[in-house]
């Protein structure tokens, strides 16, 4: 069975100020979903499920349709606010989606087999894809799920901080947790992160977390209720956000399941703001030029 490559694409893309989804990098306007989905079908994986707001749908499947007729399966899903499904009939009020592994639960009915999660404007690799393929067809179980870890130097800006979650991975090479360093970046030829004005330093080839996870289907009864306990929780705090990285922390220490973090040397960059455009088309142009992809990604 070939696994399903899931997008989280219904973020509102605030920062950026458009639909960062559907904006063209590549050189004929290829989105960077594109080269997930290009990278995706030659790694062997044969489905792919859009995680969309419903009111995004016409223009996903206008221009992502056209492209993949024949080339992989597709299937579209809807992040909502309304959450009768989990039981919770009163309104609560939201400024923003529930987050990522709440998206993650809108893939429920669509998802049979194992998959893994992207973002949508981030662009991961061919390596990455090949090796989460990989997992989730030899190696994935329902108490054994994985995550990328990609080296820390290999996805952070020349142009100032970044946040990252730094992945603790013990001696057997799983995840013990997740720690957000809200200021990272070069220095001296390495990299530190800034806390309370105090530089540390980090490997460079300390594993970052980039939001790119293998499961199997299970994990969405694993963490239904842990949505739900979630929600009625943060009744009144209309900004809080359920995280995949949440959902992982629980499980882990509950002893529900174990996350293998899988190394990468794939080089990561991203779309937040407007500025970083010109950047992600530079690096696109590049792997381009030096044949990793060919210039008419889908002729």
């Amino acid at each position: 069975m070939k696994p399903t490559l899931v997008i989280l694409a219904a973020g509102m893309a605030s920062r950026y100020g458009s639909m960062k989804q559907t904006d063209g990098f590549g050189p004929n306007g290829e989105t960077i979903i594109d080269y997930s989905i290009y990278d995706a079908i030659q790694a062997g994986f044969g489905k792919v499920v859009f995680i969309i707001r419903e009111e995004f749908a016409e223009n996903f499947k206008g221009i992502f349709e056209p492209k993949l007729e024949g080339k992989i399966e597709t299937d579209y899903v809807f992040q909502s606010y309304d959450l009768s499904p989990y039981g919770i009939n009163e309104p609560i009020e939201r400024a923003k989606p529930w987050g990522t592994a709440h998206a993650v639960l809108a893939a429920a009915d669509a998802v049979k087999e194992p998959f893994c999660v992207i973002n949508a404007d981030d662009f991961y690799g061919r390596d990455s894809y090949e090796k989460m393929s990989k997992f989730l067809t030899s190696e994935v179980k329902d108490d054994q799920y994985s995550l990328m870890g990609f080296q820390i130097d290999k996805t952070l800006s020349e142009h100032g901080s970044v946040s990252r979650g730094v992945c603790e991975v013990d001696e057997q090479g799983f995840l013990k947790d997740i720690n957000e360093r809200t200021q990272v970046y070069f220095k001296d030829g390495g990299v530190v992160y800034e806390e309370n004005g105090v530089e540390t330093p980090l490997s460079r080839q300390a594993a970052a977390s980039m939001n790119f996870w293998g499961f199997t289907p299970q994990i969405f009864a694993d963490s239904k209720q842990l949505f739900i306990d979630f929600a009625l929780a943060n009744k009144e705090n209309p900004k809080a956000e359920f995280f995949i990285p949440l959902v992982a922390e629980k499980m882990i220490k509950s002893g529900k399941a174990r996350f293998k973090v899988i190394p990468t040397q794939s080089k990561w960059f991203g779309v937040t703001y407007k500025e970083d455009k010109p950047i992600v088309q530079q690096s696109i142009d590049e792997l381009v030029l030096s044949g990793v992809y060919p210039a008419q990604l889908w002729k």
